[in-house]
């Protein structure tokens, strides 16, 4: 039985999230009945990551086991045309034997994006989080450099977030754009825990802002305290960029693992 494995671009502000919920329309639901008219069999699909309501991805990564044997393009072209407009796969390949998106995941990549005019823009409101007053995008650049590493960000997770532990990596975390217009947080890491990349980016506004100096970043990182840290950011603002994988699944130590019952973005 080949196991497929695609890669999806979709816009997250009509959904409740990847995951499939009682209480509003899921894209995990949307692939799965796609896919069902495409194979005429039911279909089961797991993903890299559970994205949040009204969160984005450039490129979500889910794999499924199927009967059927179509050519890869069906994947693309057949099931794009069965997919509503604000989903899209953008590649699919046949995955490696064992292959699991979320447990073969060397990383994440995450963009967070901010609109700091200073007027609304009714064309990013979906897509940015809208941010009217000035922000020092020096500041949060250094402010950033306390961030990156590998620690305890018990201080950036949600109140309400099951992971067994908060160890992660940080492995990048730059702020580009220039203030008054686009600004972006880029953040790479092993995994992230529930709302982890929009707290981090929350606080970095709020040394943006001036509210708070750049070494307080380190007294919040340090304190493991959800309370001492910036608001959490809004969900549409962030974009699953990519998953990272190698040949094979990578070796594992504490922080190195999404749990399986966590959530991000």
């Amino acid at each position: 039985m080949p196991r497929l494995k695609l890669t999806l671009e979709y816009e997250g502000t009509r959904y409740v999230g990847w995951q499939v919920q009682p209480n509003g329309r899921a894209l995990q639901a949307v692939l799965e009945e796609s896919l069902g008219r495409l194979l005429g069999e039911q279909v089961s699909v797991r993903s890299a990551g559970r994205t949040d309501s009204g969160v984005h991805a450039t490129g979500q990564v889910i794999c499924f086991d199927t009967e059927r044997a179509l050519p890869l393009k069906a994947y693309v072209q057949g099931l794009n045309s069965l997919l509503p407009e604000d989903v899209a796969v953008v590649s699919a390949v046949e995955a490696p034997e064992g292959f699991d998106p979320r447990r073969w995941s060397r990383g994440k990549r995450y963009r967070y994006r901010v609109n700091n005019r200073r007027t609304r823009s009714p064309l990013l409101r979906t897509t940015h989080w809208e941010v009217f007053a000035p922000l020092d995008v020096e500041a949060m650049r250094r402010a950033s450099a306390h961030l990156l590493g590998r620690h305890d960000y018990s201080a950036f997770r949600a109140s309400d977030c099951q992971a067994k532990h908060a160890v992660r990596e940080v492995r990048r975390l730059s702020v580009e754009g220039e203030p008054g217009g686009a600004i972006s947080f880029v953040v790479e890491g092993t995994a992230f825990l529930k709302h982890m990349v929009r707290n981090l980016v929350g606080t970095l506004v709020e040394v943006g802002k001036g509210r708070r100096s750049e070494a307080w970043v380190a007294e919040v990182l340090a304190s493991r305290n959800r309370k001492n840290a910036g608001p959490t950011a809004p969900p549409q603002g962030l974009v699953l960029e990519e998953v990272f994988y190698a040949d094979g699944p990578p070796p594992r130590s504490a922080g190195g693992e999404a749990d399986a019952d966590e959530d991000e973005g």
